[in-house]
């Protein structure tokens, strides 16, 4: 279950490393007792990205304009801590959260996934992750 101020993993090769979800674009409203908007996996969100490579895109530009507009990005949560129900009664569950940095089209902007991706990801239409992915859980 991620929220606004979460932080969440980057877990693929863009040069970001750790990012804080500014807003839950997908979820839902009311999930265990919460009432704000929560994100689960395949769920698309806003983040900022806080710590990334040198030599990454994310860390141009000096004055606070620059940065603010460099950092944002939309990422899909790939893995959460929270448990995940899945149709025949199970629950997968990871060791972090991650997320993954896409485009407008959806698609990764990195071209490696690191680390497990969860299965309900292919349900939700993101095949590239899925494929580019080391392992599906």
């Amino acid at each position: 279950m991620i929220q606004a101020e979460s932080m969440v993993d980057i877990a693929d090769n863009t040069g970001a490393k750790r990012a804080l979800v500014i807003r839950v674009l997908g979820g839902s409203t009311r999930r265990q007792g919460f009432t704000r908007r929560t994100a689960s996996v395949g769920d698309i969100v806003v983040c900022a990205v806080k710590k990334a490579l040198p030599n990454s895109d994310y860390l141009v530009g000096n004055s606070r304009k620059e940065r603010s507009s460099r950092r944002k990005v939309k990422c899909v949560i790939v893995r959460t801590k929270s448990p995940v129900r899945r149709g025949d009664g199970s629950y997968v569950r990871f060791d972090s959260n991650a997320a993954v940095i896409i485009d407008d089209e959806r698609n990764p902007k990195g071209t490696r996934i690191f680390g497990a991706v969860a299965r309900e990801l292919r349900d939700k239409g993101f095949m590239k992750i899925v494929s580019l992915a080391s392992e599906v859980v």
